[in-house]
């Protein structure tokens, strides 16, 4: 671990924001949309913002929803709440209104910001919410005639409330998970937290003020855009440019476009970037390297991506708990395919039991980390909060090793294990082995109840263009690499895996899909 005796411990993101606006007041901090906002614009704007909100009642401990694209203004939203004292509650932006009015609900928000294309949203929560006092809309189209338009708040007097803050204990963002084992749970960061990761990132990634450019693919309400895309390049001098929606050729020609350095994606992206004519490859290749994070990496996709581009895929972890970073593969560092490297400064990773004890390098165990990154807890939620943990450990619901040379690597989702005849069978081992496949651009694994074996693999796959293959000759294929036991005993063709809006293959999706065609109601308790 590299020396972190300067990390930021006691202060707020607010003042490690305004100390970097003032270390580069004329550094790009966003280009979007065709309009560049310096740093010195982006504190102004943002202090408007705050100063508008706290005008309105918004007070110290308040939360406050964030409901928008990737773009400029979320930015300034993000940061006007937070120097209003304010939590930023970010709203994923595929849910329904019904989840979405459970989300502000639950966290008790005093006021939602957002985006115009979201106004029959918002109108279709109603009186859902009746702790939400102000709606805020970024754009003209309002869900209300009483809403307010962000932009006027712009034009008002920039001067926040001038206010303590306690770094440990203070939240900055309430994150909620996607609620795959029931409701969704909201993780609560403090500015701390989100300090320790910012550093973390920063020293792991080694950023150049001024030099170097993120293109943010990833939607900036997922934990891992809103803290490596966007926290942590904004407190050291860089530039972001937000993309409010994945294209692969509109990111190959921004990236030529504004000179971008750093790409940070899920797997299903690199995936789609694989895709593109040929005429893009220089484009891409431009990139100084890449992350990749948010699922499992499949080997292959990474050396295709390599080959073709020459940009080096760094695979790094997280979880939303953590802020989320943890780990990844060292830059100009000894990098491990299938990997997710090493803990990042400040971050402790161990590989536990059942029962908390620690296990010796090469053996399974669940993934747990220590550190000022780990969540305060679960809003409203203690008896979840203290399951989560072992002692001081946060338990991260992966299953994994660490060898020899401290490298982590995950084998799978605790609740994603498949076992057949009593057998453990890990799908990403298999997913693995699926990608290699000619064939075979993407692929999935879920466990499936079965009367004699307890469970049996299955595979989910999509095919690339113009190639063909069949189920007995994926099942065979799968047979030359793996036990008898972990070969998927059905494969489903689907012209595209179901994806959640950070790209990253929803398997939950898949386990209605198979209910269904079992004839299971999926909706029984």
């Amino acid at each position: 671990m590299s020396d972190t005796s300067s990390w930021p411990s006691n202060r707020s993101i607010t003042d490690l924001f305004r100390e970097s606006a003032k270390r580069y007041p004329h550094n790009r901090a966003i280009v979007f949309a065709g309009r560049m906002l310096d740093y010195a614009t982006l504190d102004a704007l943002s202090d408007r913002f705050a100063a508008a909100l706290a005008a309105r009642g918004i007070a110290k401990g308040d939360r406050v929803g964030l409901y928008c694209v990737n773009s400029d203004a979320f930015v300034i939203a993000y940061l006007g709440i937070a120097k209003a004292g304010a939590t930023v509650v970010p709203v994923n932006l595929l849910l329904n209104p019904k989840e979405v009015a459970f989300i502000l609900s639950d966290a008790g928000a005093k006021a939602l910001c957002y985006f115009e294309a979201f106004a029959a949203a918002v109108t279709a929560i109603g009186t859902s919410t009746p702790t939400v006092t102000l709606r805020v809309c970024i754009g003209t189209n309002k869900a209300a005639e009483n809403d307010l338009l962000f932009q006027d708040l712009l034009t008002g007097p920039g001067s926040p409330p001038d206010m303590a803050v306690d770094p440990a204990n203070d939240l900055l963002a309430i994150l909620y998970t996607s609620g795959t084992t029931g409701r969704p749970k909201g993780a609560m960061l403090t500015h701390r937290n989100l300090a320790a990761n910012t550093y973390s990132i920063m020293r792991a990634l080694q950023f150049e003020p001024g030099k170097d450019v993120f293109i943010v693919v990833l939607p900036m309400f997922h934990a891992f855009a809103a803290t490596a895309c966007m926290l942590a390049p904004l407190l050291h001098g860089c530039t972001l440019v937000p993309v409010p929606k994945f294209d692969p050729v509109q990111a190959a020609d921004t990236i030529e476009k504004e000179g971008v350095t750093h790409l940070m994606a899920v797997p299903s992206m690199y995936n789609v970037l694989l895709r593109l004519p040929d005429e893009y490859t220089a484009k891409v290749a431009r990139l100084k390297y890449a992350i990749a994070g948010g699922a499992a990496m499949p080997v292959e996709v990474m050396r295709q991506f390599e080959e073709r581009f020459g940009v080096a895929i760094h695979e790094g972890d997280g979880p939303t708990e953590c802020s989320p970073c943890t780990s990844v593969n060292p830059i100009g560092g000894r990098r491990k395919p299938a990997t997710i490297g090493l803990p990042l400064p400040l971050v402790e990773m161990r590989i536990l039991d059942d029962r908390g004890q620690e296990l010796p390098d090469g053996r399974i165990g669940e993934i747990c980390v220590r550190g000022p990154n780990v969540m305060k807890g679960y809003w409203n939620l203690p008896k979840d909060t203290a399951e989560a943990f072992f002692g001081e450990w946060f338990r991260t619901g992966d299953l994994g090793t660490r060898d020899e040379d401290g490298y982590f690597s995950i084998v799978d989702r605790k609740k994603d294990m498949v076992i057949v005849n009593g057998m453990n069978v890990y799908p990403r081992m298999v997913e693995e082995v699926l990608y290699r496949h000619p064939a075979i651009r993407e692929a999935a694994v879920i466990g499936e109840p079965h009367d004699l074996h307890g469970e049996i693999p299955v595979a989910y796959v999509s095919l690339k263009p113009e190639r063909i293959a069949t189920a007995a000759e994926i099942r065979q294929f799968c047979l030359d690499s793996l036990g008898r036991h972990e070969v998927p005993r059905k494969v489903h063709f689907l012209a595209d895996l179901p994806k959640n809006a950070a790209g990253k293959i929803m398997k939950r999706e898949l386990r209605k899909h198979g209910e269904l065609e079992r004839g299971v109601d999926s909706r029984a308790p």
